[in-house]
């Protein structure tokens, strides 16, 4: 499995942002939305000082395969400014987003932005706290890149969010050599309205694109309904560093 270019195992410590709750080592806390910056600063003041690794929630920090893309503008500006403008377009969004591509395959972009004033007030907390914001990551993304050094075949990845009893909003991506589907829900679903609406067309899908998909890799429930592909439920110590 090839991994996405520019990414590095993260440096430093993880500051882990869900809707629903904020995780930074010890510091374990339940969300009910944008944290507040009192929530973020105690929840800093666990981690030690040094380079900070944010894995952020990836209805926050929105992404896009953008396809097609045989030509792009000359210079580091203006390519800056055409990949803003068709992440904005390609996601009808209307708040100001700052955003960041990066090529999957010749062609193939993928554009992961966040709402520029989120972010500033990010950049702008570590400079108070002097705590560098080393990296800010889709949660997605974050563990797509832990899982792809170790996947040989093709498969599915559930970044889910728990939106209410038993239902999820999250991030269905799938690859075959590289990461070729990606696609977000804000509305939630049930386990069972997830493989019957999103997960089998999705997988119907890759079958016309020869990507069949071998296995489903599922992050935010803990448990999961029988499907036709074998589930993994991925496990918090898994993608925390923990090794107990």
């Amino acid at each position: 499995m090839v991994k996405l270019p520019l990414l590095a195992p993260p440096d430093g410590s993880l500051l882990w942002l869900e809707a629903h709750r904020v995780v930074a080592s010890a510091h374990r806390r339940p969300l009910t939305g944008l944290p507040t910056e009192d929530q973020l600063v105690q929840a800093l003041s666990a981690l030690p000082l040094g380079p900070t690794h944010w894995v952020v929630e990836d209805l926050w920090t929105p992404s896009v395969l953008l396809r097609d893309l045989t030509e792009l503008p000359r210079g580091a500006e203006a390519q800056e400014a055409f990949f803003r403008w068709r992440f904005m377009q390609a996601l009808a969004l209307e708040t100001p987003h700052f955003v960041q591509a990066m090529e999957v395959e010749s062609g193939v972009w993928l554009a992961s932005g966040i709402p520029e004033e989120l972010r500033e007030s990010m950049l702008q907390l570590g400079l108070r706290l002097d705590r560098n914001l080393h990296h800010l990551t889709p949660r997605w993304l974050h563990i797509y890149n832990l899982l792809a050094p170790s996947l040989d075949l093709p498969g599915m990845l559930l970044s889910l969010s728990p939106v209410d009893a038993g239902r999820y909003a999250g991030t269905l991506v799938a690859w075959g050599r590289t990461l070729c589907l990606l696609r977000q829900w804000s509305e939630p679903l049930t386990p069972e309205a997830w493989i019957e609406e999103r997960i089998a067309p999705s997988a119907a899908f890759l079958q016309r694109e020869s990507r069949t998909p071998q296995q489903l890799f599922i992050w935010g429930a803990t448990a999961w309904p029988e499907s036709n592909l074998p589930v993994r439920i991925l496990e918090d110590r898994s993608m925390f560093g923990e090794t107990r």
